[in-house]
């Protein structure tokens, strides 16, 4: 996989790079609702780039773009200019918070530390972590790229613990939640 371009959002009058993608959680639930894009992009496997912003301890929408270009068959992408589909996704709509979307945003800064050529596996000197609940702002974290990597950690095994593989596991090998912990632990998933 690719390294993705990020989103982006306005914090404190800063546009910032955002490695959340919000707008994931309401294409989920409205599939028809996702744009459809001009131009596939490795770097974009999603298709679009968002743009929010925190106003009032709240976040909204503030554009949704899409990648657009010419091609011919000798040279790709000859010309690449962005779009926007915000009408296209909410018509007639202003002011759009983000209300379908609780959890956290994590904003990186600073130099980067080390390049992972995949997703937003890269890290960087510090991060803000944005606490969103149903579209308000309850709390900002910042922290070093190593307590991130820790954060992140613990976030993937809350998410695998949730998974039906993690249950499968348990079952096939007829073991309770200490146990699983401890084989966890020593295959490096802590």
């Amino acid at each position: 996989m690719t390294a993705q371009q990020s989103d982006k959002i306005i914090y404190k009058g800063i546009e910032c790079d955002l490695h959340t993608n919000p707008m994931e959680y309401y294409f989920t639930q409205y599939p028809d609702k996702r744009p459809h894009k001009d131009i596939y992009c490795t770097g974009l496997w999603r298709g679009y780039v968002a743009v929010f912003e925190i106003e009032d301890s709240q976040i909204y929408l503030k554009d949704i773009k899409v990648m657009t270009g010419d091609f011919n068959t000798d040279y790709i992408n000859l010309t690449k200019g962005w779009k926007s589909v915000i009408n296209e996704v909410f018509p007639n709509q202003e002011h759009i918070k983000l209300d379908w979307f609780s959890g956290t945003l994590v904003l990186p800064s600073g130099e980067l530390v080390n390049y992972v050529h995949m997703g937003y596996a890269s890290t960087y000197e510090h991060y803000i972590l944005l606490d969103i609940e149903n579209g308000d702002l309850k709390s900002e974290k910042q922290i070093g790229h190593e307590e991130y990597n820790a954060f992140r950690e613990q976030q993937f095994q809350e998410a695998f613990k949730k998974s039906d593989e993690y249950e499968n596991m348990k079952t096939d090998l007829q073991i309770d939640d200490d146990f699983m912990e401890t084989v966890m632990r020593r295959l490096g998933i802590e």
